[in-house]
């Protein structure tokens, strides 16, 4: 992938409804150039398909944060099935480092996320936490 691809892809990130015309003006090329990029990177697997997102997706869960725990003794396996039972945690993942896992949670409310909080806190086995909350997200291209 070149430059123009990479801000071809970009652009469509920004608007995956811009026309052949918009996009070619954007990136200052024709729509030739712009149509046959399109389909060199969506036939090498750059480019995997084109998705919508609704209200419902933006909105479903406003308050969102990540919580790091350190975990004690060998029951990470147990807290993880734990923590993927909450209906507010949309993820779990396991890495190194400082910490054990980190917890992706989505709430309505910065209360509902204070009890969210709470309850993980009470897990056994959860030594130590931190939570940062996320105030704003931009997709990367994907690779």
């Amino acid at each position: 992938m070149d430059e123009l691809d990479q801000r071809l892809l970009a652009a469509l990130k920004r608007d995956g409804r811009a026309t052949l015309s918009e996009l070619a003006a954007d990136l200052d090329v024709t729509r030739t150039t712009v149509r046959a990029r399109m389909a060199r990177l969506v036939d090498g697997g750059e480019i995997a398909g084109f998705t919508v997102m609704t209200r419902a997706d933006v909105a479903a869960s406003p308050v969102r944060g990540l919580m790091m725990l350190g975990i004690e003794g060998r029951g990470t396996e147990k807290i993880m099935s734990r923590l993927a039972g909450l209906p507010q945690v949309t993820a779990v993942h396991s890495t190194n480092g400082s910490w054990d896992l980190i917890v992706e949670i989505g709430t309505q409310t910065l209360e509902q996320l204070d009890e969210v909080l709470f309850a993980v806190r009470r897990i056994e086995g959860v030594t130590r936490s931190e939570t940062n909350l996320l105030l704003s997200t931009r997709r990367a291209a994907r690779r």
